[in-house]
């Protein structure tokens, strides 16, 4: 690395968005996510003694899949590289795997490979990593917000260890939001500011358990807010409502809860539940689905 990538790296870091910089390093900082990660769980055990076999994690935005793919970067002997689907192709997979084998051949030390968005790959792409997935070359660690029964091919499901990261509470939203208001190496703590109770109730509770959406709404809050007279910056609920307008409703039209979602709308009405069934008939409007589709059923 040059001077000059030095510095781009460097800046990067202080500019990066806030939920960015808010990632945990170690596995003790990691809110939310205990029934994978807590003490007594394989995983927790295996990214503490450096045991890792192939991963796949998956779940809504926001839950911490990019987060624990970071943690085990800081926490591993192993070389560890990161691409993203959306833009990387079979090329940067076969300099990732030949720079893998020069490393296991000449120093014995092994790469974990972590694919961002794994199921943008198509089945071709997701073929190619079998060989060095199964034979030692790499260690796969995949994040998706797809179910991967569906979109990962079944042959790297069946070297991988599954993992489903659920939503985060409204009590784990609120320590991430606390910690990143009051933080002053990597939070907001240098603008001193304070988040009232209210705000800080609001945002865990319209966030969905998404942090990254709760984090970007208390960022925005506090870059826009102006100083009050005591020099403090006060992130109230109404300048947090401001920041985070419309509910976040975790819905895909293509996806499982597209499906999910008019199953148990179908089933609220045969079971005569109205509540619920308005509940799912609000959900879908809500996101977007289209009316038609909806009338149908």
């Amino acid at each position: 690395m040059d001077l000059f990538d030095y510095m781009r790296e460097t800046n990067k870091e202080k500019e990066a968005p806030l939920a960015s910089r808010m990632r945990p390093a170690t596995l003790d900082e990691v809110v939310g996510q205990q029934h994978i990660i807590g003490k007594d769980k394989l995983l927790y055990r295996a990214i503490k003694a450096d045991k890792l076999s192939s991963l796949i994690f998956y779940g809504p935005p926001g839950t911490g899949k990019t987060t624990l793919a970071k943690v085990i970067a800081n926490t591993t002997s192993a070389q560890f590289r990161q691409i993203n689907a959306t833009v990387a192709g079979k090329k940067d997979m076969e300099e990732v795997v030949k720079e893998a084998k020069d490393l296991l051949g000449m120093y014995q030390k092994k790469t974990i490979l972590f694919i961002d968005e794994i199921h943008r790959f198509n089945k071709g792409q997701q073929d190619y990593l079998l060989p060095y997935v199964e034979d030692g070359t790499i260690t796969l660690i995949g994040a998706t917000t797809e179910n991967p029964y569906f979109e990962v091919n079944s042959a790297l499901l069946s070297r991988s260890g599954i993992f489903e990261l659920k939503a985060l509470s409204r009590e784990e939203v609120k320590t991430i939001l606390k910690r990143a208001v009051y933080d002053k190496d990597k939070g907001m703590g240098s603008f001193k500011a304070e988040i009232d109770e209210d705000a800080l109730e609001f945002l865990a509770d319209v966030s969905g358990g998404d942090a990254r959406q709760a984090l970007n709404a208390v960022e925005l809050g506090v870059l826009t807010t102006q100083r009050s007279e005591d020099g403090l910056i006060h992130l109230t609920l109404e300048a947090a409502s401001e920041c985070i307008q419309k509910r976040v409703v975790h819905y895909d039209k293509a996806g499982d809860n597209h499906y999910d979602t008019i199953s148990a709308f179908i089933k609220s009405m045969r079971g005569s539940d109205p509540d619920a069934a308005v509940y799912y008939l609000a959900k879908m409007l809500y996101a977007g689905e289209d009316i038609k589709f909806i009338a149908r059923r």
